[in-house]
């Protein structure tokens, strides 16, 4: 049984894990290619937010792993001949529960180490390409608008770094637009940024008020553009981006770093710990859910529903909680709550799965009936 539930639930993992990484990446090719951003760029935010996709779907993969395995044993009356050999529900759940034990360590490895590695790596590239003169101005062949009331095009980008044929409009002050084009340009980077060098070219400058138009040809002229491009200044860290060692650690110095509470810091550090344990308790679930069903023609779709609400009801007080313990510190047992009522469940499930007497028999025992 334990290496059913291990190959459904590389299955389930795969499929999830594919759907979301799909459903993230389509977002993530949007962004940094409108920006102008090389596949590159795209394929290594993808594989940063890797991660933390495969964390959110692993509990569900666990779920439908056992839930599918207990559907089909059931289906070819498996479990109904190992019961009948005295094997109580309580003994049928040990491979479901190592199979929990195990995800909870994979879902342990990911919360504590490669989750905020990989937050936190994608947060610094980000304030790094936020800032790329190259991904913003350098293309060919495009007019862009790298900001409002300016637009930009260059003819052709040579090896050697040379821009040629550079149009340049500048519309951000109302009383006046002024419109520069060159026969060649560079992108030099100045000690308050990056300027645009521009050789053998005409100003044009428009007076909207009065209508006027003055010319001004020029030999090389430099264009300040480091106002053009918005660079995502905030490096600050968040709980998420810290290690778990650091938060177990220096949670005060922490929480200064991070300008956050020590509630809050309190409450990401016992959250990792409580999301790998949401792998044991979805598997749990989903197999002692359906124990409490008998066979039937018609499956067992009834106990698949329950599960699901059941599930729903584990990540319902998982948000209850959340706001308490993230504003009084002294209320971080509750972040495992969710965990424990779901453990609750089960047991709860699993008893009266085992229980001797279920209602309905009574009718046709012939003992009871005389």
């Amino acid at each position: 049984m334990l290496s059913q539930l291990m190959v459904l639930f590389g299955f389930f993992a795969l499929v999830l894990v594919s759907v979301y990484w799909v459903n993230r990446a389509v977002v993530l090719f949007d962004r940094l290619i409108a920006d102008g951003h090389s596949a590159g760029v795209f394929l290594e935010f993808s594989a940063l937010s890797l991660p933390s996709v495969i964390a959110v779907v692993l509990p569900m993969a666990s779920f439908a792993a056992a839930v599918y395995v207990s559907n089909r044993m059931m289906g070819d009356s498996e479990l109904t001949v190992v019961q009948a050999t005295g094997y109580s529900p309580w003994r049928l759940a040990r491979p479901v529960l190592v199979f929990g034990v195990i995800v909870a360590v994979m879902m342990s490895v990911l919360t504590h180490f490669l989750v905020p590695a990989s937050v936190n790596q994608l947060k610094e590239r980000e304030v790094e390409i936020s800032g790329s003169v190259s991904a913003r101005l350098l293309r060919e062949g495009t007019f862009l608008h790298p900001g409002p009331g300016v637009t930009f095009f260059i003819r052709q980008i040579t090896p050697e770094g040379e821009l040629r044929d550079v149009y340049l409009s500048d519309r951000r002050r109302p009383s006046r637009e002024v419109t520069y084009t060159a026969e060649r340009a560079y992108v030099v980077q100045g000690d308050e940024g990056p300027r645009l060098v521009m050789i053998s070219g005409l100003a044009q400058t428009l007076q909207v008020e009065t209508g006027t138009l003055s010319t001004t040809l020029f030999t090389n002229f430099t264009y300040d553009i480091s106002n053009l491009i918005v660079q995502d200044r905030d490096k600050d860290l968040q709980p998420r981006h810290m290690s778990t060692w650091d938060l177990m650690t220096r949670p005060a110095e922490m929480a200064e770093i991070s300008g956050d509470s020590i509630a809050r810091i309190g409450e990401e550090l016992h959250g990792r710990f409580q999301q790998a344990l949401l792998g044991l308790v979805a598997a749990l679930i989903g197999f002692s859910t359906l124990m409490t069903g008998s066979f039937s023609r018609f499956g067992v779709g009834r106990q698949i529903v329950v599960a699901i609400f059941l599930l729903v009801v584990v990540k319902l007080v998982e948000s209850g909680v959340s706001d308490p313990t993230r504003n009084t510190a002294m209320l971080w047992p509750l972040v495992y709550l969710p965990s424990a009522v779901g453990l609750a469940i089960s047991a709860f499930l699993l008893h009266l799965a085992a229980r001797p007497f279920r209602p309905g028999r009574a009718l046709t025992d012939p003992e009871a009936a005389t």
